[in-house]
C-alpha cells in the first residue's frame, strides 16, 4: 500500500468519525486523481469510499434506531407516570413528527356515539379548518384506516384515487397544504379507537421503517388512552362508592330521625294532643315558624309567626304532587285524606330543607290529617246531636201533650246554646246538589254564632241568637252564596224568646222563603218585615202598627216634630190620582206648596217612594193608619228616627 492509499484511507476514517456529509466522501478519490494516481490506486480508493459510505449508512441507521428507541422509552415513561393524558398524547404526536421528519403529525379518535372520527391532537398544523375536521368511517385515508384497522400511506393524497374523497376533507387537506400522508390505527386489543398520522407538505413515499415506527408510537398512544379510560372508570367507581356510602349513611340517619319523630308525635297524640300541640312540636324539630289551616283556610294553629295564609300556588302543587313544596320563601304541605284536602301546613324561616327534614315535615302532615279526621268525626257526632235537638225544637207538640221546654233548654245549654236569649230562625235554600255543602257551611256558621243548624223536613235550617232576623238572613245569603259559588236564598223570622215559640217561627220563616222565590228574589235574604205588606199578610201575629211605623214612621215623626202636614198631603195626593192640580185644590194651597211637600217626602223616604211598589206600600200604610186612628186603640208611638225601608219591592 502506497502512502497515497494510506492518506486516502485516513481521510475517509476521519470523515466517518466526524459524521461528515455524504458529498465530502468523494474528496479522497478526487485528490487521488489530482495527484496522478494510477488506475489500480484509484480503484482501491473508490472501493474504500464505497465501504466508508456503507459504514456511514449503517451508523445513520443505528443512530436513527437509537433515537426511535429513546423516544419509545420516553413515551413508556410518560405512560407509566400518566400525569396528564393530553400532555402524553401531545408528546407522542410531537415525537412522531420529529422522528419521521414530517411537516405535521396529528391524531384522530373515534366517536362511537356519532359514528365518525374527530381531530384530537395536532402538531405543526396551521389551518383551523383542518384542526376541526371530522371524518366519517371509510372517508379519506384516515376514515379508511379507522374502518379497516390497517395502515395506509399515500405519496400524494390529492391525486390518490384509492380513497373516498369528500369536499370537507379535501378542503381541509388543501388548506393545510398536505401531500404525502401516512396513517396507522390506534388499537386496544381488536378494537380501533383512532388513527395516528404523519404528513408532509410535499410528495413523499413512506418507507416500511416509518410505518413500523409510527405504528409503535400508535400502540403507545392506545395504551395511554385506554389506561386513562380505566383510571377514569376507577375514579368514577370510587366516587360512586363514596356517594353510595354517604347515601347509605344519610338514609340510616334519616330512618333514625324518622323513627324518633314518629315516636314523639305518636306519644303526643296518645296523650291527647291536638293540632296546636303537633304544630308546636314540629316547629321545634324543624327550627322554623309553622301555621296550620283547615280546608277552608281557617287558621287552626300558629307558632312563631304572624297570621299568614298558605300560598294558593304552593298548596295546589303540593296537593297534586303529594309532596311538600317550596314557594315564595316558605314550604307548604297539603294535608290530605286520599284526594280530599283537609287542610295545609306552612313552614317559614327555612330557605332550604334537606330530604330528611322534608320527610319529617310531610310526616307532620300525615299526623295532622289523622287529627283532623278525628276532629271531623267528633264534629259529625256533635252535629248529629245538634240536629236532633233542632228537630225537637221545631217540631210542634203532639195533640194533648205539653212540650218539655225545660229539657230542651238544658240540652241546648250543654251544647253552648242559650235558648233564654231571643233567637231568629233562618230557612236556607240552594240547588239540591249543593245541599250537603250548604248544610256543612250552615253548621260552621251556627257554631261561630253560638247557634244550631241542621236539616229539618229536608230543608237547611239555622237558629242563632239575634233580634234582627232580616240582617241575619241577608248576611247568611251573601256569605253562604260566596262559599258555595251558587245562589243561596234565606228566609227568616223571629225573634222567639224561648223554645215554645220556635215551631211558629219556623213556619213564618218557611213562608218568607217561599215569598222570596215567588217575588223573584232568589239568592237574597230577608225577614217578614222586609217584605212590606206581604210580610204583614204572611205573618202569624201581624203587627200592623210596626208596618205603619216602618213605611210612614219617618214622615209622621217629621210632622210631629215640625207641625207640618206631609201625611195629609200624601193622603190627598193619592186620593186624587197623584194629580198636583186636584191635590192643591183639595188642600186649598198653592201648587208650589204641594210640590215642595212631596219633595220633602222624597228626601225622607227615598227616591223610590213614588214607584208603583213604593206607592202601594205608602197607600196601604195610610189606609191602616186611618183605620187604626179611628178605632178604639191607636197605634203605639212612632219612632222619631228614620227606619230603613224594605229592600224588596212588592207587587199585587
Amino acid at each position: 500500500m502506497t502512502s497515497g492509499h494510506a492518506s486516502a484511507l485516513l481521510e475517509l476514517l476521519g470523515l466517518l468519525r466526524r459524521g461528515a456529509p455524504v458529498e465530502q466522501f468523494d474528496r479522497p478519490a478526487a485528490d487521488a486523481r489530482t495527484a496522478g494516481a494510477g488506475p489500480a490506486e484509484q480503484a482501491l480508493v473508490a472501493e474504500a469510499t464505497r465501504v466508508a459510505l456503507d459504514i456511514r449508512r449503517t451508523l445513520d441507521q443505528h443512530r436513527r434506531r437509537e433515537a426511535e428507541l429513546t423516544a419509545l422509552f420516553d413515551t413508556a415513561g410518560d405512560l407509566a407516570a400518566l400525569r396528564d393524558l393530553d400532555a402524553v398524547l401531545r408528546a407522542i404526536v410531537h415525537r412522531a413528527r420529529m422522528l419521521l421528519g414530517t411537516d405535521i403529525a396529528y391524531m384522530t379518535l373515534n366517536d362511537p356515539v356519532v359514528g365518525d372520527t374527530f381531530m384530537r391532537v395536532t402538531d405543526g398544523s396551521v389551518s383551523a379548518a383542518f384542526q376541526q375536521l371530522r371524518l366519517g368511517m371509510g372517508e379519506g385515508l384516515g376514515g379508511l384506516v379507522a374502518q379497516t384497522a390497517r395502515p395506509y400511506a399515500s405519496a400524494d393524497y390529492r391525486t390518490d384515487d384509492r380513497f373516498r374523497h369528500t369536499d370537507t376533507i379535501d378542503n381541509g387537506v388543501r388548506e393545510e397544504g398536505l401531500r404525502g400522508i401516512l396513517g396507522v390505527p390506534l388499537r386496544v386489543g381488536t378494537r380501533v379507537i383512532g388513527v395516528l398520522y404523519a404528513a408532509d407538505r410535499a410528495v413523499r413515499d413512506f418507507a416500511p421503517d416509518a410505518v413500523a415506527l409510527l405504528s409503535s408510537l400508535a400502540d403507545h398512544a392506545a395504551v395511554a388512552i385506554d389506561g386513562a379510560r380505566l383510571l377514569e372508570e376507577t375514579r368514577a367507581a370510587l366516587v360512586e362508592l363514596g356517594v353510595a356510602t354517604e347515601t347509605a349513611r344519610a338514609q340510616s340517619e334519616a330512618m333514625r330521625l324518622a323513627a324518633e319523630t314518629h315516636d314523639r308525635l305518636t306519644r303526643l297524640v296518645l296523650r291527647g294532643g291536638d293540632v296546636a300541640d303537633v304544630a308546636q312540636e314540629v316547629a321545634a324539630l324543624l327550627g322554623g315558624s309553622l301555621v296550620v289551616h283547615d280546608g277552608d283556610g281557617t287558621e287552626l294553629a300558629r307558632v312563631g309567626t304572624d297570621p299568614v295564609g298558605p300560598p294558593a300556588r304552593g298548596l295546589a302543587a303540593s296537593r297534586s304532587g303529594g309532596r311538600a313544596v317550596a314557594v315564595d320563601g316558605v314550604w307548604v304541605c297539603a294535608v290530605l285524606a286520599g284526594p280530599e284536602l283537609l287542610g295545609s301546613i306552612t313552614l317559614g324561616g327555612r330557605g332550604d330543607l334537606p330530604d330528611t327534614e322534608r320527610r319529617l315535615f310531610e310526616r307532620a302532615g300525615l299526623v295532622t290529617a289523622l287529627l283532623l279526621l278525628l276532629r271531623r268525626t267528633v264534629a259529625h257526632a256533635e252535629e248529629r246531636v245538634r240536629g236532633e235537638l233542632l228537630g225537637d225544637l221545631l217540631a210542634p207538640a203532639a195533640p194533648g201533650r205539653v212540650r218539655d221546654t225545660d229539657s230542651q233548654t238544658l240540652r241546648a245549654r250543654k251544647l253552648g246554646v242559650d235558648l233564654t236569649r231571643p233567637h231568629a230562625l233562618v230557612v236556607l235554600h240552594c240547588d239540591a246538589a249543593l245541599r250537603p255543602r250548604l248544610a256543612a257551611e250552615a253548621a260552621r256558621q251556627a257554631r261561630a254564632r253560638d247557634g244550631l243548624a241542621g236539616l229539618h223536613q229536608g230543608r237547611v235550617v239555622l237558629l242563632a241568637p239575634t233580634d234582627g232576623p232580616g240582617p241575619l238572613a241577608r248576611s247568611l245569603a251573601a256569605e253562604l252564596g260566596q262559599s258555595l259559588g251558587a245562589p243561596v236564598t234565606a228566609g227568616s223570622a223571629g225573634p222567639a224568646a224561648g223554645p215554645e215559640g220556635l215551631p211558629g217561627v219556623y213556619a213564618e220563616a218557611l213562608r218568607c222563603l217561599e215569598a222570596l222565590h215567588a217575588l223573584g228574589h232568589t239568592g237574597g235574604g230577608a225577614g217578614l218585615p222586609d217584605l212590606g205588606f206581604l210580610g204583614v199578610l204572611l205573618g202569624d201575629g201581624a203587627d200592623v202598627g210596626a208596618y205603619v211605623e216602618r213605611v210612614l214612621g219617618p214622615v209622621i215623626a217629621y210632622d210631629t216634630q215640625r207641625g207640618t202636614e206631609l201625611v195629609r198631603t200624601l193622603e190627598a195626593y193619592f186620593a186624587h190620582g197623584a194629580g198636583l192640580a186636584r191635590t192643591k185644590d183639595a188642600l186649598h194651597v198653592h201648587v208650589n206648596t204641594v210640590v215642595q211637600r212631596l219633595d220633602r217626602v222624597r228626601q225622607i223616604l227615598g227616591e223610590d217612594w213614588n214607584t208603583p211598589a213604593g206607592a202601594l206600600e205608602i197607600q196601604l200604610a195610610l189606609r191602616i193608619l186611618r183605620v187604626t186612628a179611628a178605632g178604639p186603640s191607636r197605634p203605639r208611638p212612632l219612632p222619631k228616627a228614620p227606619v230603613p225601608r224594605s229592600p224588596y219591592p212588592t207587587s199585587t
